[in-house]
């Protein structure tokens, strides 16, 4: 499902992953490294009434707050979306299966009919006459005994495709029930993923709106003021030790998923996508371990909900980092105390600190 970049040699790829992490581990994640605050811009000199009011660090720092509320809460309307449209291809796939079944038990319920009327045609021409007679008029008593076994044996087997006729019968209006469950719950999801794409869009936009409101310098700045909020909490991960416990090596699926994701960088965002253009966090997790043969769930909650735990300490290139106390974000451990992750609208799939997000904890798509 990948570009072309994918036919790469091993060795180039794995180049690839180390030149990204060490580049961004050296400026983001060595622990003990303090991250200073940015400059704030010289005031303009020109009289007020020719230049607005500069935004203080402070009042950024608030738009800085509200952005990360707006773009978590389209996140989590994101996964809401990504789980109603995984549930739908099954549903629709269940009510194909099930019409293959319905026209196929109908198929073999109309041949059943066609047997047992033959069966009740043949034995209303031989009735009429008791057994007692047919044996007293027949030259050959033992070929009517023979005869009269054969009939039982058809009787028989008339009461067997009797039976048979109902089972299909029963087992064509369970399908149909089964069909009418699975449509309505299909309708059911529609409107829940309708709903999230409302909610989605409208996160979205409002985060739009308010950084529209900020001059160029003042957009510089809250880049500035998010990158350093991000470099903090890696630091504070990092000071905790944590990379000293941290030795796992990449099994050889996890080896392919991280080449997989080490290949979208750069790529943008988008809420639902799931490459090979664009991706949200848990299209590219998923995408990633579905190129290294490994099926895992759609959405990062239901990744954190299915796939085995691991202790922090105990991952390894390739398992996966859930964020927010509500699973709401989901990135690739590459080694090092570094991600790969598709991060929120407006933004490209990138490395960043393992440590730079709440962790919830870590899932292991290929533990078994």
């Amino acid at each position: 499902m990948g570009p072309d970049r994918r036919t790469l040699s091993l060795g180039r790829r794995s180049v690839l992953v180390a030149v990204t992490v060490v580049c961004a581990v050296t400026v983001l994640a060595a622990p003990g490294t303090a991250f200073a605050a940015p400059e704030p811009s010289p005031s303009p000199s020109a009289s007020p009434a020719k230049s607005p009011t500069p935004v203080s660090n402070k009042d950024l720092e608030a738009v800085r707050e509200k952005l990360e509320k707006l773009y978590h809460s389209a996140a989590v309307a994101t996964d809401e979306y990504n789980a109603a449209e995984e549930a739908a291809d099954k549903q629709s796939a269940q009510i194909v299966a099930l019409a293959k079944k319905i026209v196929q038990g109908q198929e073999r319920l109309a041949e059943l009919k066609k047997r047992a009327g033959a069966a009740a045609a043949a034995q209303y021409r031989s009735g009429g006459l008791s057994d007692e007679t047919k044996l007293m008029l027949s030259d050959d008593p033992q070929e009517f005994l023979e005869g009269a076994g054969r009939v039982l044996q058809g009787e028989r087997a008339t009461k067997g495709l009797l039976g048979e006729m109902t089972r299909t019968q029963q087992d064509l209006e369970q399908y149909a029930k089964d069909a009418s469950a699975q449509w309505q719950k299909l309708e059911a999801g529609r409107k829940t993923k309708a709903a999230a794409q409302k909610k989605i869009e409208k996160q979205i936009k409002a985060a739009e709106q308010l950084e529209s409101r900020l001059e160029k310098e003042e957009k510089e700045r809250l880049a500035e003021l998010e990158k350093e909020a991000a470099h903090k909490a890696q630091t504070a991960w990092l000071d905790s030790g944590i990379l000293d416990d941290i030795k796992g090596k990449a099994s050889e699926e996890g080896r392919k998923a991280v080449e997989y994701a080490t290949e979208q960088l750069g790529k943008p965002y988008e809420w639902g996508a799931e490459g090979p253009k664009t991706y949200d966090c848990s299209g590219l997790t998923s995408q990633a371990w579905a190129s290294a043969g490994q099926g895992i769930p759609r959405t990062s909650q239901e990744q954190w909900k299915q796939l085995k735990r691991i202790d922090v300490e105990d991952m390894r290139p390739g398992d996966l980092i859930i964020y927010n106390a509500d699973a709401s974000h989901v990135a690739m451990y590459i080694g090092d105390g570094a991600i790969i992750h598709a991060p929120r609208p407006g933004r490209t799939v990138t490395v960043a600190g393992a440590g730079s997000m709440p962790i919830l904890g870590v899932v292991r798509p290929d533990a078994g």
